[in-house]
């Protein structure tokens, strides 16, 4: 056997496990697209790697990682089956060079953390329910009953006395018996209660009480807005997107959380409205949907690329 290409074999696995790790980490952008497009047409190794590297992710997504790391170190005696197992190494170990670049540190060593598109359920010690929507990263220290929300969205359901606190970058917010939704922006949080009374200390100004139905939202200057919420916003706790006359330009940003790459469209089309209960489980089948309710149309460049313009 040639052990020559071995070495160019994992460096050309690691490249394709390297553009799936920037594509789920949602900070793909237009240029990466192109570059990536450049790639899979330069060889045609590439795009025969690429199709394994997003087949190898799907088979391997429900697999625990130390039983797909024992399959995987059995001895093998042909180059098309190392080239398999070093993919799929390189998918399924975290430490991948371009995944640690493309996401914050805080992100990458996070406690839990979900990809774009992803949800995830967790009961914690305590009996508490956690749930992270969309690309979502948060640490635990369940020592001291806390939580803090890196980034992206979370529901929190506790049921006993002893509270949960929740640091969210401007602030922390204290629950007894509450259900609460916390989503953190690059310069804001929104802080949404479902059920009970919780305790908000903004890091700059005075302590408020929240109750139900109250939400809370928090600049990074310091100021804030209170107001009403919407009791569809946790729909996405069961994989629901709910429009009820939402403007287009509104409901395509809440579906572009749950995409990887890019989804654009026409300023035309802003002024369109929405109606209607989505799965978030395929936001192709979204898209569709829009064209044929709406005058749209979708044009896909790749899956990965996709823009609305006027029909």
């Amino acid at each position: 056997m040639n052990r020559s290409g071995h070495p160019e074999a994992r460096q050309l696995a690691r490249a394709a496990a390297a553009w799936l790790a920037l594509l789920d980490s949602g900070r793909a952008s237009a240029a990466d697209l192109q570059r990536l497009e450049q790639w899979r047409a330069a060889d045609p190794r590439h795009e025969q790697l690429w199709q394994r590297a997003q087949g190898l992710r799907q088979r391997f997504a429900e697999v625990p990682q130390a039983v797909a790391l024992a399959s995987l170190d059995r001895p093998h005696g042909n180059r098309r089956t190392l080239l398999k197992r070093g993919l799929a190494l390189a998918l399924l170990l975290p430490g991948s060079w371009m995944l640690s670049q493309q996401l914050p540190l805080a992100v990458w060593r996070a406690d839990l953390r979900t990809v774009v598109g992803e949800r995830r359920g967790v009961r914690l010690a305590d009996g508490s329910l956690l749930q992270l929507n969309t690309a979502t990263a948060v640490d635990l220290d369940m020592t001291v009953h806390r939580l803090s929300l890196i980034e992206g969205e979370i529901a929190l359901s506790v049921n006993r006395a002893q509270g949960i606190d929740v640091d969210f970058g401007l602030g922390r917010v204290s629950t007894g018996q509450a259900h609460i939704c916390v989503r953190r922006e690059a310069d804001s949080c929104r802080i949404s209660v479902l059920y009970g009374t919780v305790q908000v200390q903004p890091a700059q100004g005075m302590a408020l009480m929240l109750h139900y139905g109250d939400q809370l939202t928090l600049y990074a200057d310091g100021s804030g807005a209170m107001g009403r919420f919407d009791p569809h916003l946790p729909d996405w706790r069961d994989g629901v997107l709910t429009a009820n006359n939402q403007p287009l330009a509104e409901f395509l940003r809440e579906v572009d959380r749950y995409r990887p790459g890019i989804l654009r469209w026409e300023p035309a089309l802003e002024s369109l409205k929405v109606t209607g209960t989505f799965q978030l489980n395929d936001t192709d089948r979204i898209l569709d949907l829009l064209a044929a309710s709406l005058p749209i149309k979708v044009q896909s460049r790749s899956r990965y690329w996709v823009t609305l313009l006027p029909a």
